[in-house]
């Protein structure tokens, strides 16, 4: 999927995201500012959950319970220098938990991430829009 969108249409995209995604990690890339935290926020509201969702740029992982009684992992690896940090926190028991595993700058650490992950790229247009693309 490949597709332009702008911040009152972020819902559908979380469903669209929600219904694509045939793998449980979900790989977010994109620049500072191009919507992945805002994007993760929406898809973890429309899997019926009532925590507080902000990104966890310093404590690496937030765990979200849905109403469900679903188990949501939200990383967020800007900060970390190096994949032994990931790898030191346990990034393992989290990935290959069966659990959902959104997942902020994953090019951090890349030679971590399981191959079947679902890619998703977010840009930021000259319009105010942002592109979405899933692979």
């Amino acid at each position: 999927m490949n597709k332009k969108y702008n911040l009152n249409q972020v819902s559908n995209i979380a469903k669209k995201v929600i219904s694509l995604a045939k793998y449980k990690i979900l790989l977010f890339y994109g620049n500072m500012g191009s919507g992945k935290t805002t994007l993760i926020k929406e898809i973890v509201k429309q899997l019926d959950v009532d925590d507080m969702v902000s990104s966890p740029t310093f404590s690496l992982v937030n765990e979200y319970h849905s109403r469900k009684g679903e188990i949501i992992y939200h990383f967020d690896f800007y900060r970390i220098d190096n994949e032994e940090e990931a790898y030191d926190m346990g990034i393992d028991e989290y990935l290959y938990s069966g659990k959902l595993c959104l997942i902020e700058w994953p090019e951090k650490v890349e030679n971590l991430l399981p191959l079947e992950s679902v890619v998703i790229h977010l840009t930021i247009n000259n319009n105010n829009t942002r592109t979405i693309q899933i692979k």
